[in-house]
């Protein structure tokens, strides 16, 4: 058996394909970043819309939930009880998207807990579970699985 040595330059080649292939590998993770970056984007844009929506729907004096869920006209509500119902399907809208960032890495486990301490709030207003009921419909199967793991105060 004959032991040959390498060249220098087939060391050099070598390392300069191991480079390339880091190089390769480093790009096409920082692509998978920067996409699931781009979709967390989309998902909070649909969120801000819909947030606006509703904002203005409040604005106008009407219950979101009366008017564009239940098709309810005549609802009697007072001015701060529809205030108050608005603001607990803009406070879905903003922990779904959270639970979307921190499932796709954006949000640290610290602030996501704060996060689900005030999910559980919001969940916890008995008072509010219709909407709630409304809502569930539209939230994905992991989202309404944390939601659903809480405790339910609001059963009788």
């Amino acid at each position: 058996m004959v032991k040959s040595k390498p060249d220098f330059g087939s060391i050099i080649q070598l390392f300069g394909m191991l480079g390339i292939i880091g190089s390769l590998l480093f790009v096409g993770l920082e692509m998978r970043q920067t996409q699931k970056i781009a979709i967390a984007g989309q998902h909070q844009a649909r969120s801000a819309l819909t947030a606006q929506v509703v904002r203005a729907v409040d604005e106008k004096g009407f219950d979101v939930q009366s008017v564009y869920f239940e098709k309810n006209y005549n609802y009697e509500f007072s001015p701060i009880e529809i205030s108050h119902r608005n603001a607990v399907h803009l406070g879905y809208f903003v922990y779904e998207n959270d639970f979307y960032q921190f499932r796709e890495g954006l949000m640290d486990q610290a602030t996501w807990n704060s996060k689900l301490a005030g999910l559980k709030g919001l969940y916890d207003q008995c008072s509010m579970r219709s909407i709630y009921n409304t809502r569930s419909a539209t939230f994905s199967k992991d989202f309404l699985e944390i939601i659903e793991s809480f405790p339910d105060l609001c059963k009788k």
